[in-house]
């Protein structure tokens, strides 16, 4: 069963769109939103939940790396390409691509009202709280714009504002790790084991994503040898990001203070910054919050092309603007699904639903991954990682281990 063509896409991004793509999909509303919402069920510990997490997610990233470098690795269906051709069959790569689909529809829609937040943040009450819906739908609309206009575009914007957040990021760290105050990393575990347990949920949505490099695979320039190398690293560049921002979060603001605020990054840079340093660092989060979102919008359209080459969807939806090479009837779709929940007000239910989705689908896909050598022995011959094999699998039991803990603890 071989995947037809896709080439109709352009392979316009290079390295640099890559990482960013990467990097700009990770560093969203996770560092800015979900770490102080996690901080509210179990406190200083987040910093633990990162450190935690990391080594799992880099586990669960190596049968991405692997996949990545077989001949899979030049079309755009990741995860879907990657079981359906282990197993043979349609059915389980099937179920599991709606899953992500869903989840980043609701994963966009999350975001497009956390940029809605920030910039009424930004605008300290002069953009009235009514507001927020509108500014989420245009949010959506001006990604939707970007990335009918063709993919170089996409990746301009993610390259532009990945460099934007990344320097916000610097400027509330590096000065933010002289001001530390050991005293309000007290009590450390603030809501007990089973707080804890249950921050890792929302602390997982901030590495949730990083698989969507996959889905470039088709418009990124030689990505058999480019993307397996740019995950892992991209990865713990992002780890090591989340982790140091934690520690000057908690270690320069007290539990009372952050107690009080929806957006804790900005909120740490007032404490210490310069008026203008502070402000700069809010328009960061917003940058990171538009680099999700443009990765975001970009997963569905991608998916739903993989699936028009197999014959699962009519063809209509598959349609690439021969001017573009943008699949512009699927982002519009996408679109409307995420207008209609973002109208909907079940923003909650959104983000679980998409942390939940994300979680089963990369424990199918680590598990399909220990299938391989036995069911698709010619597929694992094209494996080009610097990995042992062994190591392959032992990360791959790693991942259906702690994948399949996540799905236990939120069920």
């Amino acid at each position: 069963m071989e995947n037809k063509s896709v080439s109709r896409l352009r392979r316009d991004l290079g390295t640099l769109e890559a990482y960013a793509a990467l990097i700009g999909i990770l560093i969203g509303a996770g560092i800015f939103q979900v770490t102080g919402d996690a901080w509210k069920i179990t406190g200083p510990s987040v910093i633990l939940g990162y450190i935690l997490l990391t080594p799992a997610i880099l586990a669960t990233s190596i049968p991405y790396s692997a996949y990545l470098s077989t001949h899979l690795g030049r079309e755009p269906g990741g995860e879907y390409l990657n079981i359906s051709r282990t197993l043979n069959g349609y059915r389980l790569a099937y179920v599991g691509a709606w899953l992500k689909i869903i989840s980043y529809i609701g994963a966009g829609t999350y975001l497009a009202n956390a940029f809605a937040r920030h910039v009424i943040t930004l605008s300290g009450g002069r953009i009235d709280q009514k507001f927020r819906v509108p500014l989420a739908l245009a949010a959506l609309i001006l990604f939707y714009l970007i990335h009918v206009g063709g993919i170089r575009w996409f990746g301009r914007m993610q390259v532009v504002l990945s460099a934007l957040k990344c320097l916000a990021l610097l400027v509330l760290i590096v000065p933010g790790l002289f001001l530390l105050d050991t005293a309000n990393y007290t009590p450390f575990f603030t809501g007990g084991p089973s707080g804890f347990g249950s921050s890792l949920l929302p602390l997982f949505f901030a590495f949730a994503g990083f698989e969507s490099i996959a889905q470039a695979a088709g418009e990124v320039k030689d990505s058999t040898r480019r993307l397996p190398n740019i995950l892992p690293k991209g990865l713990t560049v992002t780890a090591l990001i989340y982790v140091f921002a934690a520690i000057v979060s908690f270690g320069v603001l007290s539990g009372t203070q952050l107690q009080g605020t929806d957006v804790t990054l900005a909120e740490v840079a007032k404490n210490y910054l310069p008026a203008g340093a502070a402000v700069f660092v809010t328009i960061g989060a917003i940058a990171a919050i538009m680099t999700a979102l443009n990765g975001t919008i970009f997963v569905p359209s991608r998916l739903g092309m993989t699936f028009v080459e197999d014959r699962l969807a009519p063809r209509w939806l598959g349609l690439i603007n021969p001017t573009t090479a943008t699949p512009i009837r699927g982002l519009t779709l996408t679109l409307i699904c995420c207008v209609v929940l973002l109208i909907s007000g079940q923003l909650s239910l959104a983000l679980n639903v998409a942390v939940f989705a994300l979680v089963v689908l990369y424990f199918m896909h680590s598990l399909v991954f220990l299938l391989l050598p036995r069911l698709n022995p010619t597929l694992a011959s094209e494996i080009e990682i610097h990995l042992p094999h062994r190591m392959q699998q032992v990360a791959a039991v790693v991942s259906v281990l702690a994948m399949g803990l996540m799905i236990v603890m939120q069920l």
